[in-house]
C-alpha cells in the first residue's frame, strides 16, 4: 500500500492538524507495517499559486515550452505523480477564515488537470483518480461541523469526487480556541476515532 500524506498547515511546527494526520498515517502503517510513505509538506514546500504565467506555461504544448515554463509545469507533474501512485491519500486540514488553507488550493489546483486527472464526456466530467481512499484531519477553532459555516467539506468533497476519489472519511477535532477543556476534549474523541480506523 501506498500513502500519500499531505500536511497543509501554514504552521511548520506545533500543528494540530499535521499531529491528527501523523496519527492517522501511523494507524494505517500499524495495520499495514509494510505500506509505503510519500509525506508532502505544503508549509516546507508550497506549490505556486496558479497564476497567469503558469496557465501560460500548461498551455503551450511541451515542445515549446520555454525552459521556465518547463520547470514550472514539472512542479505540477510531480504532484500529480504522487497522488497518482498512492492507493491512500491522509491530509491534515486546518480552518483558516471559513476555508482551506492557501497552500492547499494552490496543492488542489496543481494536480487537477484536464485529460490527466479529470476529463469531459458526454456524460459529463468523468475523475480518473479512482479507486483511493482518502482520509482528511479537519481542525477547527470554532464548531462548525454539519452547519452552513462549514465550507470546507461540502468543497473538499466535491473536488475530490471530480477527480474521482469518492471514499472520503472526515476526522474532525472542532472547539480548540474554546479553551483547554474543550481543546483537550476534541482532541481526545478525534484520537479515538482515529484508533478505531482500520480495525
Amino acid at each position: 500500500m501506498k500513502i500519500l500524506q499531505i500536511n497543509a498547515s501554514a504552521k511548520r511546527e506545533g500543528s494540530e492538524s499535521t499531529r491528527l494526520a501523523n496519527a492517522i498515517t501511523a494507524r494505517l502503517r500499524a495495520a499495514e507495517p509494510k505500506a509505503e510513505l510519500l509525506l508532502r509538506d505544503l508549509a516546507r514546500e508550497p506549490m505556486p499559486a496558479l497564476d497567469d504565467a503558469a496557465l501560460s506555461a500548461l498551455f503551450t504544448p511541451a515542445s515549446e515550452r520555454s525552459a521556465e515554463q518547463a520547470a514550472r509545469v514539472a512542479l505540477d507533474d510531480a504532484a500529480i505523480a504522487e497522488i497518482q501512485s498512492a492507493e491512500v491519500v491522509v491530509l491534515g486540514v486546518p480552518m483558516y477564515n471559513f476555508g482551506v488553507p492557501a497552500q492547499l488550493k494552490n496543492w488542489i489546483d496543481a494536480i487537477s488537470r484536464a485529460q490527466v486527472t479529470f476529463r469531459y464526456t458526454e456524460k459529463g466530467p468523468e475523475g480518473l483518480l479512482g479507486g483511493k481512499k482518502v482520509y482528511v484531519a479537519l481542525t477547527r477553532g470554532g464548531r462548525y461541523r454539519d452547519t452552513p459555516a462549514d465550507s470546507q467539506v461540502p468543497y473538499l468533497k466535491t473536488v475530490f469526487a471530480f477527480l474521482g476519489m469518492t471514499d472520503v472519511q472526515f476526522v474532525y477535532a472542532e472547539g480548540l480556541a474554546m479553551g483547554p477543556d474543550a481543546a483537550a476534549e476534541a482532541l481526545a474523541e478525534a484520537g479515538r476515532e482515529i484508533e478505531s480506523l482500520a480495525a
